[in-house]
């Protein structure tokens, strides 16, 4: 039996739906979850979903750090039983951007371990969803900036291997998508999708800033803005660890707006 936390958002859901579809049992964690409600911020919260466990995937939220620590989540884990730890992190803390506390609570456990460090999120793209389905306009900053988006879907296939094969111990693998892509070359790609005009208004950092900090802490906040803005060459660089994992190549950001055209037309 594998715990998934975070089952509900972009990449937990389609872990769930994908290690269901090969036939593990699942278990469903999420703060607004009927049958395992947990909050990684209080620890013993995730007792009850652990019995049994073989391993244990973990997403923390993006105020995690300001209110939790994933020591204290690993030490319910531990005591548990639970073997095996996946953790999703982030590209960044590779790149030096984020801190790597929370990395280091899991390659410091004792447990077996794989860390996912994905790079930018195609769902961000959900942030312009309304504005494009209601103005036909997306607003964003850095506007030629490119980065390879990867998929949550690949995040999450890449999560439900290395869960299920334990040959990824001890692995850190970086997710990208398949090539980079500015803000401007999604609005065409959304454009092209919808079979409309998509006018796109380029925000000033401190405009993108103000907006980032109704739902993200200030250092997450800093720390985005410097990857969008000024990607470093290895943010900027195509991984091939999702072929390499998954036999295939990551999909698109193409890819990724035709599964998720509704939310824009």
């Amino acid at each position: 039996m594998i715990v998934i936390t975070g089952a509900t958002g972009n990449v937990g859901r389609p872990l769930v739906q994908t290690l269901t579809a090969a036939g593990e049992e699942v278990r469903a964690v999420s703060r607004t979850s009927d049958s395992y409600p947990a909050d990684l911020s209080r620890p013993e919260s995730l007792k009850p979903a652990l019995d049994g466990a073989k391993a244990v995937f973990l997403l923390t939220a993006a105020g995690f750090l300001a209110n939790g620590n994933l020591a204290d989540v690993i030490d319910v884990v531990r005591a548990a039983g639970v073997p095996r730890v996946v953790l999703l992190s982030s590209q960044g803390v590779g790149t030096g951007r984020h801190p790597k506390n929370l990395e280091d609570a899991v390659t410091e456990s004792g447990l077996d371990w794989t860390i996912l460090r994905p790079g930018n999120f195609a769902s961000n793209a959900y942030q312009w969803a309304e504005s494009i389905r209601t103005q036909r306009t997306m607003a964003a900053p850095f506007v030629d900036v490119s980065l390879p988006a990867v998929d949550p879907q690949d995040i999450a296939d890449v999560a439900a291997a290395v869960l299920r094969d334990p040959s990824h111990t001890n692995a850190i693998y970086t997710l990208t998508g398949p090539a980079p892509i500015s803000p401007r070359q999604q609005a065409q790609t959304i454009e092209t999708a919808i079979g409309e005009p998509v006018h796109l208004v380029e925000l000033s950092r401190d405009e993108a800033r103000a907006g980032m900090l109704d739902f993200m802490p200030e250092p997450v906040v800093e720390a985005t803005l410097a990857v969008l803005g000024t990607p470093t060459a290895e943010e900027q660089r195509v991984q091939n660890d999702i072929t390499d994992v998954l036999g295939r190549p990551a999909r698109t950001f193409a890819d990724w707006v035709s599964r998720n055209i509704q939310a824009f037309q």
